[in-house]
């Protein structure tokens, strides 16, 4: 999270810059209704930012005098839209002496949001009703009936653990008048009716799986590279952070030490980067579709890789392809509360980490698939025979200004033996292959590679 400091200068960046789609300011005694029709549009359009406190002509900070007066009527405005708009606490912000409050609206919220049977949307400045075609798009795209949000029959506030509620309030540094119940009505968890949603069961209730049995996780550990009879399992219930607590200590029991070369640099770890499995673990549970009902989360450990595979394919406009930089949550509730919790980034998936860390260790990029209604993720480690295997050498490499291509290549090499330009654009996907060629011919002319074969039959060795 960003500190004060440089919030500060990124509030005269955003004055600098001028309202628009993704940013609008309101002066420090705004109306409520006004502040609910910008954030409704936002919601319903590609999020942005509200800052509180700054003169709507003149642009200049004017401050506010109260913030806690402040902070409840921005929770009153969120609570006038059709569903209630959860979003991140709004931020104090010292500025130039002077506060103000700073509102995010994360981009891909999962509902389409009404004022009065209005719904709105943000075109430059404004914030103008949507066109019957505009509205017909929008809920293509967020269509789906947000089952976190509904009330499971006879569900009472009895069926909530308040102890794991209080615990969740102190996270969030509120008032101490604040009631429990208001809180968890603001940030969606309870309906208009008073009565728990399935997203508040699972976060914080007694029994969740009374209500949704497969609600849970089942957790495998193979000795081989197939599914076999002979198995370590552990079936994972309680609300969802204790599934995540749970599966994370059941992966870190499981996982082997290995040497492995980081850079040039022969290092202890475990055979897959930590960072990596709790990123896709902690994505299945916040995202997956807890409607549907016929299976749970699957976490199957092999010999080779790691699989995680979660009911419910991609939600709305996410795709395969836009995977990794799309925004669209379909537990909007779940992810803030996961997110205030400190498990889940609220922008985003986290999948893009995962590519990058996995890429870091020089292992083969994780594999997406969306197979019969579920989203599978598979972490590719390397076969037992490969880790048993002993690696080249490279530290005689370190002082030879190598860039961080050229090293992963050389690892590469003292694995495998050999390396094409095939395998040098999978390990470096994001780059150009006339610089990844160039790559392999300096390497050639300085003396530390052999280029073997012609044209597509062409590969490179070290030179020993």
């Amino acid at each position: 999270m960003k500190d004060e400091q440089l919030l500060a200068q990124e509030v005269h960046a955003l004055l600098g810059r001028g309202m628009g789609t993704t940013l609008h300011w309101l002066p420090g005694d705004f109306q409520i209704a006004r502040l609910a029709i910008i954030l409704a549009g936002m919601a319903n359009s590609v999020g942005g930012v509200v800052l509180l406190g700054i003169s709507p002509r003149s642009g200049h900070i004017q401050g506010i005098e109260d913030p806690e007066e402040v902070r409840d009527r921005v929770f009153q405005a969120t609570l006038m839209a059709d569903p209630a708009l959860v979003l991140p606490l709004p931020r104090l912000i010292q500025v130039d002496q002077m506060q103000i409050v700073w509102i995010t609206v994360p981009p891909g919220l999962p509902h389409v949001y009404s004022l009065e049977g209005r719904y709105l949307g943000r075109d430059g400045t404004q914030t103008n009703p949507l066109s019957a075609r505009q509205l017909r798009q929008l809920l293509l795209e967020r269509g789906v009936v947000q089952f976190e949000s509904q009330t499971p029959p006879n569900a009472t506030l009895d069926d909530l653990d308040w102890q794991k509620v209080g615990e969740y309030i102190k996270t969030l540094n509120l008032p101490e008048e604040e009631s429990p119940e208001n809180i968890l009505i603001q940030r969606g968890c309870l309906g208009r009716d008073g009565h728990p949603t399935y997203a508040a069961l699972l976060l914080f209730g007694r029994y969740p799986q009374q209500w949704l049995p497969n609600a849970t996780i089942l957790a495998t550990r193979f000795s081989g590279v197939i599914y076999a009879d002979r198995f370590l399992k552990q079936d994972i219930s309680g609300t969802l952070p204790e599934q995540i607590r749970q599966v994370e200590a059941f992966t870190r029991q499981n996982l082997r030490s290995v040497v492995r070369l980081m850079g040039l640099t022969r290092q202890e770890t475990t055979e897959y980067p930590l960072e990596a499995v709790r990123e896709i673990l902690v994505n299945a549970v916040a995202h997956r579709d807890y409607n549907l009902q016929g299976d749970n989360i699957h976490l199957n450990l092999f010999a080779d890789r790691i699989e995680v595979q979660s009911p419910g394919g991609l939600p709305g406009p996410v795709t395969l392809d836009n995977l990794l930089d799309a925004r669209f949550s379909r537990n909007a509730v779940i992810v803030q509360v996961l997110s205030d919790l400190g498990f889940v980034e609220r922008l985003g998936y986290g999948l893009d980490r995962v590519v990058k860390v996995m890429q870091q260790q020089n292992l083969r990029p994780p594999r997406f698939e969306e197979l019969a209604g579920t989203f599978r993720v598979t972490l590719y480690g390397e076969s037992v025979a490969r880790l048993q295997t002993d690696e080249i050498d490279l530290t005689v490499y370190r002082e030879m200004e190598l860039n961080p291509r050229q090293e992963m290549a050389l690892v590469f090499l003292s694995k495998y033996r050999r390396i094409t330009s095939r395998d040098f654009q999978d390990l470096c996907p994001d780059v150009h292959p006339e610089t990844l060629r160039r790559d392999l011919a300096e390497l050639v002319s300085r003396d530390m590679l052999i280029k073997v074969g012609d044209k597509r039959a062409t590969y490179y060795i070290l030179k020993k």
